[in-house]
């Protein structure tokens, strides 16, 4: 028992930041699910960042309310930045969306109340791992709820075909910004859970390799159900730690080989695997119904 004890707290900070990486994910999965590429989620994480920080910094909030300040910041700037940029399709909405996360990060860089490039330090530690994973809980009870029902239907066919949901009578336009405006409520409480779990924030840590690491948890996991983009959080989060006990035991740097096995890994996803890892035991169960008949 003691061994378990001592293993989890080792291995807590690393537990922890599965959680936001999956609820970061799940950001991400909420434009896509409706067809739609948006790369504004750092952009949106640092907003909510932000906000819990100078929050509990400034206020005596209690923790529950920081957290819903973190969802709503986001959502509200969501709102007049959606209604435009989701006119848009494909490369130009990610393009759009690229430009709103780094007019953030430099607004942030520039405003001398966040500390300018050096962000806010000696945040209290108010995230617990029980907190980050009850968020997480919330959030897939959310996109379960949505699966199946009348709204997820019309998700799926705006991501089938737009034009044809259209004429069926869906308002394309609310269900886009509506599940835009999740997605960034969903990066802003995972932003206020990370600025309260590693004492501080800053610009740096909200550039575009962020939401590049976002969009590759959805990718490896895979987009086809909302249970992928967690598992792929989850896969993408625990590689670095299983590759340095491997690259220490061949005398190779953990660096160097971490970014050769997560490439590796989403080039072979993206070639072999199009509904990312979590359709492995689908893929599984069909080849061994295909060896027992033969």
């Amino acid at each position: 028992m003691s061994t378990l004890g001592d293993l989890f707290l080792t291995y807590q900070s690393v537990i922890s930041f599965v959680g936001i990486d999956a609820l970061l994910a799940l950001s991400v999965y909420a434009t896509l699910c409706c067809g739609q590429l948006s790369l504004a989620n750092a952009g949106f994480m640092a907003i909510g960042a932000y906000a819990a920080a100078l929050l509990t910094l400034h206020t005596k909030l209690p923790f529950a309310a920081v957290l819903l300040a973190s969802a709503l910041a986001p959502a509200v700037f969501a709102v007049p930045l959606g209604l435009p940029v989701l006119r848009l399709r494909g490369i130009f909405l990610a393009i759009a969306t690229i430009g709103f996360g780094e007019v953030v990060r430099l607004a942030l860089v520039n405003w001398d109340y966040t500390n300018g490039a050096l962000g806010l330090v000696a945040i209290p530690q108010r995230a617990q791992l029980w907190t980050i994973y009850l968020v997480l809980v919330i959030a897939l009870f959310l996109f379960s709820r949505l699966r199946g029902s009348k709204i997820g239907y019309a998700l799926e066919s705006i991501r089938e075909d737009e034009t044809a949901a259209r004429t069926m009578g869906i308002n394309t336009t609310l269900a886009k910004l509506s599940m835009f405006v999740f997605g960034a409520a969903l990066a802003g409480v995972a932003g206020g859970l990370e600025a309260h779990f590693t004492f501080m924030v800053a610009p740096s840590g909200y550039g575009f390799s962020r939401v590049v690491d976002m969009l590759v948890y959805a990718v490896v996991g895979g987009v086809a159900t909302y249970l992928g983009p967690p598992v792929g959080a989850a896969f993408m989060t625990l590689l670095p730690e299983v590759l340095r006990g491997l690259g220490e035991s061949v005398g190779l740097a953990p660096g160097p080989l971490r970014l050769f096995v997560s490439g590796a890994i989403l080039l072979a996803v993206v070639l072999f695997l199009p509904n990312g890892i979590i359709s492995l035991p689908l893929l599984f169960a069909a080849v061994r119904m295909r060896r027992e008949r033969g």
